[in-house]
């Protein structure tokens, strides 16, 4: 079993089962961020002393026959904007270069919760305002790991890239115009921007209140190896806490379940701002057509052509 690059689920199900220590698992990791995170500078706030406790705790406790949760034992990296009790949170803005909160976020409750081992904080963009790149004055630039001239995107790409680099096997980011997409695509791993108000925003930074339009537009969603994952991390954040009074009652269990020969897609093999490459068109082709296989009605859509002034003009409004 190749620890690193196992999936959550298969992690989480091997410790159950007995296959391997949660000791174990966050060992191997610590020993992937010690060989791969001085080049990438992903990780840039650490807790190992912390997390050999929890994780002991976790193996005394499966010893007992008590499992915490379906995260049990399964160690994680945050994205530097969640809120973590007693662990340094910059979002990398100077003026919190040193704050420490004292209660976690929701999400890094919830992650707790199921049996999941904070290790540390990823890097982000400075105030996660770039969704193209990773770089602030705190901690300087994060690299991608398949090419480290390459940006592993933002705000979070340090999440993308540990990930990727079999530093941590699950990541939560955060995303408004791309934040959890963009580094997903750029660093080979799989990320979901789930609809609007399904995770309570709690103890995010930069924080509650905001502009109405970005409030409504902002999500924290999952990235990790497979879409196996992202379902079981999805199911852990998501609902309502009592505190984001936004966030729709709707039990992940309750979503619609659409048969593929009742929807209807379009897809876009090129776009006229930009240039597609060929393997990229190729790929999404080759993905509208198994999805045309498997029943569903498939359609070519034609995009307009973007208008940047107005795309400036409405990211001005939106911001203030």
């Amino acid at each position: 079993m190749d620890i690193v690059f196992s999936s959550t689920t298969q992690l989480a199900a091997a410790i159950r089962a007995g296959h391997v220590s949660a000791t174990e698992v966050l060992e191997a990791h610590l020993a992937q961020i010690d060989t791969h995170n001085p080049a990438l500078n992903a990780i840039i706030t650490m807790d190992a002393e912390r997390a050999y406790e929890r994780a002991q705790g976790a193996d005394e406790a499966l010893a007992r026959g008590e499992v915490w949760g379906p995260l049990h034992g399964v160690p994680f990296t945050l994205k530097d904007a969640h809120a973590t009790a007693g662990m340094r949170t910059t979002t990398g803005f100077p003026p919190l270069a040193d704050y420490v909160p004292q209660e976690d976020s929701t999400v890094a409750a919830r992650l707790k919760a199921a049996g999941g081992i904070l290790i540390g904080k990823t890097n982000v963009h400075m105030m996660l305002a770039d969704p193209a790149q990773t770089i602030n004055p705190i901690f300087g630039r994060t690299k991608n790991p398949w090419n480290s001239e390459r940006t592993p995107g933002g705000s979070s790409g340090g999440a993308a890239a540990a990930l990727a680099a079999g530093m941590t096997p699950f990541e939560i980011g955060t995303d408004l115009t791309g934040s959890i997409r963009i580094p997903a695509h750029f660093c080979g791993v799989f990320g979901l921007k789930p609809t609007e108000q399904r995770v309570p925003l709690t103890g995010l930074i930069p924080g509650l209140p905001g502009p109405r339009p970005i409030r409504i537009m902002s999500c924290i969603g999952p990235m990790a190896r497979t879409v196996e994952d992202l379902a079981l991390l999805f199911a852990i954040i998501a609902g309502p806490d009592g505190r984001d009074t936004e966030v729709a009652p709707v039990p992940v269990e309750e979503m619609p379940q659409l048969e593929l020969n009742r929807l209807r897609i379009a897809f876009a093999p090129t776009f006229p701002s930009f240039p597609v490459a060929a393997e990229i068109r190729e790929a999404v082709e080759e993905s509208a057509g198994r999805l045309s296989a498997l029943g569903a009605v498939v359609e070519e859509a034609a995009l307009p052509q973007v208008d940047f002034q107005q795309e400036l003009a409405s990211a001005g409004a939106l911001i203030g």
